[in-house]
């Protein structure tokens, strides 16, 4: 059982760390480093490069969300449930949910504008259909992102208040 609950929280931690590592440090420096190297190119490099990272990490999320589905019925089949197993589990099917499609629609959507656009979105003009749609899309990513950031905050609480038996 100490086994299962030590793959569902490592499962858990990379997930949740990632997400915190690529928002807060990865994004912001990125796009800050290649900016200052070249404004003009700068900028596109960066797009190129997170989008590779954030789409890379995708995959990270569905291997994490699943090892966390699957040692979580291991530990409700083998022992007593986890403390409100039902729900969790919902939180994390949730969340895996919001993953894929993300990786599989959002990102898809977002390649496709950035290629009919043929240049950057932001510098077509603000009311530009391409650009309103690329910043939709944006927003999106970053709003299903801090989705999965939160609830997995919430499952690491669920862990932490846990007993150890």
């Amino acid at each position: 059982m100490l086994a299962l609950r030590y793959v569902y929280i490592l499962a858990l931690v990379v997930w949740l760390g990632g997400m915190v590592v690529l928002g807060a440090i990865v994004a912001p420096v990125t796009f800050q480093v290649l900016q200052a190297q070249d404004p003009l190119a700068g900028r596109a490099a960066a797009g190129e490069v997170f989008g590779a990272a954030i789409a890379r990490f995708h995959y990270v999320a569905y291997g994490a969300g699943g090892a966390m589905l699957l040692s979580m019925a291991a530990m409700a089949l083998l022992g007593p449930r986890p403390r409100h197993f039902a729900l969790r589990t919902v939180i994390l099917a949730s969340m895996l949910a919001v993953s894929v499609y993300s990786g599989v629609v959002v990102l898809e959507r977002i390649a496709q504008v950035q290629g009919a656009a043929g240049v950057l979105p932001s510098r077509l003009p603000a009311t530009d259909d391409r650009r309103v749609e690329f910043d939709r899309l944006h927003q999106t990513s970053e709003r299903l992102m801090m989705v999965n950031l939160v609830a997995a905050l919430v499952l690491l609480l669920w862990e932490a208040r846990d007993p150890l038996t």
